[in-house]
């Protein structure tokens, strides 16, 4: 049920969201492996709309609908790269943020593969999709009608 419509949603809110979307979007982390991570993240967060969104964005970045079927349960998967792995659970992690966490270990596994700044990048971009997440399911956002607009779509 939709509580909140998009034209009721605070212009400067949107823009916001979308100013730090925009941000990440730029740099440089993989596009194919952000949007495993936010549909990973928007299943745990049982966000449909988000789920809708990102898995067509995957599709169109080139993932496959298999890893994506088995994004939940990655760890039994074979299908995923050790930094797709390190990713994921820092992923799981952040958005748990359970008490007493101890994030040592996983920023040891995540150096393996990304500098210090690609690690921030990376921690922002799991805040904003938790952040889209919230918004969405609190406003009660109808999943089904996300259209990818990338160039690669409108061929």
């Amino acid at each position: 049920m939709e509580r909140i419509s998009n034209s009721e949603v605070p212009e400067g809110l949107i823009r916001a969201m979308l100013q730090v979307q925009g941000y990440i979007d730029n740099t440089g982390l993989g596009k194919r492996m952000i949007e495993l991570m936010q549909t990973r993240v928007s299943q745990m967060n049982g966000c449909a709309y988000c789920l809708d969104m990102h898995s067509k964005e995957a599709i169109d970045a080139g993932e496959s609908i298999q890893r994506l079927i088995l994004v939940s349960a990655w760890r039994e998967a074979p299908y995923y790269s050790p930094q797709e792995r390190a990713v994921l659970e820092y992923a799981e992690i952040l958005t748990k943020l359970e008490e007493g966490l101890d994030l040592n270990a996983i920023h040891v596994e995540l150096r393996k593969y990304f500098t210090k700044p690609e690690i921030a990048h990376l921690t922002l971009a799991i805040a904003q999709i938790n952040s889209w997440n919230r918004l969405v399911k609190s406003f009660g956002t109808v999943a089904g009608s996300y259209k990818v607009q990338s160039e690669k779509s409108k061929v």
